[in-house]
């Protein structure tokens, strides 16, 4: 029997009555199964191929273009929902204050944007240039280790373009998925842009699987220039985490809020518990630092780690590379 916003429903031979508004169910059908998993049971969701995963429990249901079937019964669905009612055998009442109750209640603070999506458009790569001769020396002028940009170049989220020879910073997903890429001019006239279909959940990264720290810059100049001071430092910067938040905006503008790369990032790789913010010495830097300072959950440790010379991280490695020329022209003077 149903009344208006009610269910009335007997679970384990007992008669109860469970309130679901309209407003409940909306959202909870909202939920497809993949990113249902990947928020609240990642352990369950298995990636088969590109677009298609499957279950840990039951390897005959499959997981495609936000639908779901499982083969080996014959039944499937296109929610979150469904599964929950068909596979895990919860009443709709039950499934429904489960997702938009309970998950809700636990969904942790640093999670706050895990939320139901609609599929981004198809990440449109700039085609590749045989060579990478002018994004090398592009990024030599900037400061940037040769040993540095051989590991990206390796790794693929690096390379130039054609025909216009631009620097290409791609993005991946936890199973090498391409799914973003920022775009920089090698010439005078310094472009920047994003590839079409950029997810920036998926940001510019260097991930380190086995670390627990993340050092977190607004772009992947900046990324690699802290990479290159820990080259000249004799430091090992392969032992941790870099993020690239593809670019900040004021408070205002995005409300209080974790960065969406930010947050992405730490449901990929959970076992990160200190951050780093090398973020901008200017109004915008500062305000996103104290944002993420503020809403970030008190189990991670956060430093807050400006550049000490100039406006960005790529700033201060350039200051940090004129040094030796300026004592150097210093000690000719005095010697003349």
């Amino acid at each position: 029997m149903k009344a208006a916003g009610f269910f009335i429903f007997a679970r384990q031979g007992v008669s109860s009555i469970s309130y679901v508004s309209k407003e409940q169910i909306e959202r909870a059908k909202q939920w497809d199964l993949v990113t249902y998993l990947q928020c609240y049971d990642p352990a369950e969701l298995v990636r088969c191929s590109r677009n298609v995963y499957t279950t840990r429990t039951h390897d005959s249901l499959k997981i495609s273009n936000g639908k779901w079937f499982w083969w080996s019964k014959g039944i499937g669905g296109r929610s979150a929902l469904d599964y929950l009612i068909k596979v895990r055998g919860m009443s709709f009442p039950d499934a429904v204050l489960h997702m938009d109750g309970e998950l809700t209640e636990r969904k942790p603070a640093a999670y706050s944007s895990c939320e139901p999506y609609k599929a981004a458009a198809r990440l449109e790569l700039p085609e590749q240039y045989p060579t990478s001769d002018r994004v090398i020396a592009y990024l030599n002028k900037r400061g940037i280790h040769r040993e540095v940009i051989e590991y990206c170049l390796e790794t693929g989220c690096l390379y130039e373009s054609r025909p216009y020879h631009n620097a290409v910073f791609v993005g991946h997903d936890q199973y090498g998925t391409p799914r973003y890429a920022a775009i920089r001019g090698t010439t005078p006239t310094r472009y920047i842009g994003e590839a079409p279909g950029s997810d920036k959940r998926y940001s510019f990264s260097i991930p380190i699987l086995d670390s627990k720290e993340l050092h977190l810059f607004e772009s992947a100049i900046d990324l690699l220039s802290f990479c290159t001071m820990q080259q000249i430092a004799g430091k090992d910067w392969r032992k941790y985490h870099h993020l690239s938040l593809a670019g900040i905006h004021s408070s205002k503008q995005q409300g209080r809020q974790l960065p969406v790369a930010l947050t992405q990032y730490l449901k990929m790789y959970p076992q990160i518990n200190r951050i780093a913010l090398h973020l901008d010495q200017d109004e915008p830097g500062r305000q996103a630092a104290q944002t993420i300072q503020a809403l970030i959950p008190s189990s991670f440790s956060v430093a807050d780690e400006p550049p000490k010379f100039g406006k960005d991280v790529n700033d201060e490695l350039l200051w940090q590379l004129e040094r030796p020329i300026q004592r150097s022209r210093q000690t000719d003077g005095i010697s003349r």
